[in-house]
C-alpha cells in the first residue's frame, strides 16, 4: 500500500488546516517543519526533542578494512549550500519551536561537533536557558577507520527553558530511582540503535541513517514531562520519539517532509504497546506533593494532643499540644522551632527529627504525614 492510500485510511499522517485551533495530538504532519509548526497554536506543547540534519557535508567513500562500504549521511535533506544556509535554516525553525513552546516548557536539541556549537549559539541568540549539556556517550561507536582522528563516541544533547524564571518540570526523583539512587548525571553512557531496534525498509536495509536508539528518549522523557504532556518532534525520522511518547503515556505530534520515514515511523508507532496503567507512575517529587501542616494531623486524630514525641536517640522528648505546637521543657513552638531549639541547630526538619513509638519502635512522625497523604490519593 502506498503513502497516499496509507493516509486515507488511517488519517493519522496529514496536513493540518492553518485556522484549526485545536493540536493535531499522535499524528505525523508530513511537510516542511517550519511550515508546519507555523500551524500550530501558541504556546501549545509542553516538550520539543529535535534531531536537526547535521549538515555532516562529508564526501567520498569510506570503507571498513575488511572492504565494507560505511553508510554515511548523504540524503538531501542534510545538505546545505553553506554554513550562513544552515544557519538562516536554523533560526527559522528555533523561532517556531520558541514560539509553540508553553512558558514552562523545554527544549532538548541533539547534535554533533558538525553542528551543536552552531545550534548553541543560535539557541542562546533566540533567548532560551540552557540548563544542561548532556554528553551520550555511544557504548558501542563506529570506529574511526582510517585512523586519522580519535574515535567519534559521543553526541551533545542541550537542554533548554525558555528563560531562566521558567518553571519547567525536572523529574529528579524519577531520575536518582533509574539511576540505582544516585543523582544522574550529564554523561549518558547508552549504546547506539541496532539489531532488531533498528527500523528496515521494504529493501530490508535500515531505514533512517542516524536513528536515536530508544533508550535516550526514554530517559529524556521521563526526566521532564509529565503523562499526558504534549511532545513533539520536527524532524520525526522513524518516530523514535512517538514510539517512546505512546509507550509511557504522552502524547506527540511529529512532523517529517520524507515520505519513506513517514510511512514507516507510522507503522512503528502503531505496532508499539503502552505500558500498563500502574506500570507508568514515577517517583514523585517532593514540591509537588501538598503541603500538610502538622496541626492538620493533630485535628484530624492521626496524632492526638497528648502524644509523646521523642528524637531517634530518646534524647528529648516533647507533648504534642492541642493546636499543633509541642513542648519540651522550657521549649514551645512548631516541630522544628523545638527540635531546632534543642540542639542549639539554626534550623531543624522536625518531620524527620521527631518520632512516636509504635509496637516498640520509634517512627518519624513524617510517615504519619505519608499516610495521610495517601488517604487523600
Amino acid at each position: 500500500m502506498n503513502l497516499i492510500a496509507r493516509v486515507a485510511e488511517h488519517r493519522t499522517v496529514r496536513r493540518r488546516p492553518a485556522d484549526s485551533a485545536k493540536l493535531p495530538l499522535d499524528t505525523i504532519l508530513q511537510g516542511d517543519c517550519i511550515a508546519e509548526m507555523a500551524r500550530l497554536p501558541d504556546r501549545s506543547v509542553d516538550m520539543i526533542f529535535a534531531d536537526p540534519p547535521y549538515n555532516l557535508q562529508l564526501g567520498g567513500d569510506l570503507f571498513r578494512p575488511e572492504g565494507g562500504r560505511v553508510d554515511a549521511v548523504d540524503d538531501d535533506w542534510d545538505k546545505f549550500d553553506s554554513l550562513a544556509t544552515y544557519d538562516d535554516f536554523t533560526r527559522e525553525w528555533l523561532a517556531e519551536a520558541r514560539r509553540i513552546l508553553k512558558d514552562d516548557g523545554t527544549i532538548w536539541v541533539i547534535g554533533s561537533y558538525h553542528n551543536i556549537y552552531r545550534v548553541g549559539t543560535l539557541l542562546q541568540d533566540a533567548d532560551f536557558w540552557i540548563l544542561n549539556d548532556i554528553v551520550w556517550r555511544k557504548s558501542n561507536p563506529m570506529p574511526n577507520f582510517r585512523g586519522t582522528r580519535f574515535t567519534n563516541a559521543h553526541e551533545t544533547l542541550l537542554w533548554c527553558a525558555k528563560d531562566e524564571k521558567a518553571r519547567y518540570t525536572f523529574n529528579y526523583r524519577a531520575m536518582k530511582a533509574l539511576n540505582d539512587d544516585l543523582q544522574m548525571r550529564s554523561d549518558w553512557l547508552l549504546p547506539i540503535c541496532s539489531g532488531s531496534e533498528r527500523v528496515k525498509g521494504e529493501d530490508g536495509l535500515k531505514a533512517h541513517p542516524t536513528q536515536k536508539p530508544e533508550a535516550l528518549l526514554y530517559r529524556i522523557l521521563l526526566a521532564c514531562t509529565k503523562r499526558g504532556d504534549v511532545v513533539l518532534d520536527p524532524f520525526f525520522g522513524t518516530g523514535t520519539t512517538g514510539a517512546v511518547a505512546r509507550r509511557l503515556g504522552r502524547r506527540w505530534i511529529g512532523i517529517e517532509r520524507e515520505k519513506s520515514y513517514a510511512k514507516v515511523a507510522l507503522e512503528r508507532i502503531q505496532s508499539t504497546l503502552p505500558l500498563d496503567e500502574s506500570a507508568m507512575a514515577v517517583m514523585a517529587e517532593k514540591r509537588s506533593a501538598p503541603r500538610v501542616a502538622f496541626g492538620v494531623l493533630v485535628e484530624t486524630g492521626v496524632c492526638a494532643p497528648g502524644t509523646l514525641l521523642w528524637d531517634s536517640k530518646r534524647r528529648w522528648s516533647a507533648n504534642v499540644r492541642a493546636d499543633g505546637s509541642i513542648e519540651s521543657g522550657s521549649h514551645s513552638g512548631s516541630i522544628h522551632k523545638v527540635g531546632a531549639a534543642l540542639q542549639g541547630a539554626p534550623s531543624c526538619n522536625g518531620w524527620t527529627f521527631w518520632h512516636v513509638e509504635a509496637e516498640g519502635s520509634l517512627d518519624p512522625i513524617d510517615e504519619l504525614r505519608q499516610k495521610y497523604l495517601s488517604n487523600l490519593a
